[in-house]
């Protein structure tokens, strides 16, 4: 499956915005701010530029995801549920005792999940190895890891950031989900990680700075860093924390809470509108 229109695309990252209002609200927990702004980063993956296959989860000729961002599952299982690997009823589940659909993801239990995640600052190290083995196996498959921006703090990121530039992993393709807060406020309050563009650069990648709420902007970038060769990419998305739902957008504080009542129906009513 591969969907090229436009509009298509961003009818699907609605509804995935809608089932992660949804799972938060019916758990009455979770993390919506940074699972909405990673939407369509997420719809153009899995629809667009991966080659997955949802009968066929353990492929192993299939594309890797890695949710180094671990707590944003919602928004990953919103999309593995839009792709078919798992049933948009099971979603009703999240965070339910005894429910696969954990807080954060478990490649054991949820089909479509590659990397169990959660920690910050792992995934970098995960999606190397898996990308060092299709290079060692001449698999052939590319491997794409998603990070938090605030989840850069972790220095196990930037050790990773060297290894991958040290075995030339032109089959790695990060993507940072740039939307500028994390869990105490703004990340340049918080840590001062500026200049992100040169400090990828100085480790050796590739860089690209898009919209990540830009349909067309990303697919051009996965493209190119598709053609990339000698050296891992990055894709530095510029999003919105809360993307979707205008209560919500841009504040610190839906880093980690769910919706009341009436908060839910408004968010719900406003995503249909769209």
């Amino acid at each position: 499956m591969k969907i090229t229109e436009q509009k298509e695309l961003e009818k699907i990252a609605r509804k995935i915005r809608k089932h992660i209002i949804e799972q938060v609200y019916e758990a009455q927990s979770g993390h919506p701010g940074g699972s909405l702004s990673c939407a369509d980063i997420l719809t153009v993956l899995y629809f667009n530029q991966m080659n997955i296959h949802e009968k066929e989860p353990k492929d192993p000729t299939r594309d890797r995801f890695v949710l180094s961002k671990g707590h944003c599952s919602p928004a990953l299982y919103a999309t593995l549920a839009e792709r078919g690997f798992i049933s948009k009823e099971e979603l009703k589940t999240f965070r339910k005792i005894n429910s696969n659909l954990q807080g954060h993801p478990d490649m054991n239990k949820v089909a479509g999940v590659d990397m169990t995640t959660g920690s910050l600052g792992q995934g970098l190290s995960v999606a190397n190895g898996m990308a060092l083995s299709s290079k060692l196996n001449h698999d052939g498959y590319r491997v794409y890891c998603l990070l938090g921006d605030g989840e850069i703090e972790e220095g196990q990121i930037w050790e990773a950031a060297m290894t991958a530039n040290k075995y030339h992993l032109d089959n790695l393709c990060v993507i940072l989900d740039y939307n500028g807060l994390q869990i105490d406020g703004k990340i340049e309050e918080v840590k001062g990680l500026n200049h992100l563009e040169e400090k990828w650069k100085s480790f050796g990648f590739h860089t690209m700075i898009v919209d990540g709420h830009n349909i067309e902007q990303l697919i051009n970038a996965f493209e190119t860093a598709k053609i990339t060769k000698g050296k891992p990419t990055i894709i530095l998305a510029k999003t919105i924390k809360g993307k979707g739902i205008s209560f919500m957008e841009n504040k610190a504080e839906w880093h980690g809470k769910a919706p009341k009542e009436e908060e839910y129906q408004f968010a719900i009513k406003e995503l249909k509108e769209k």
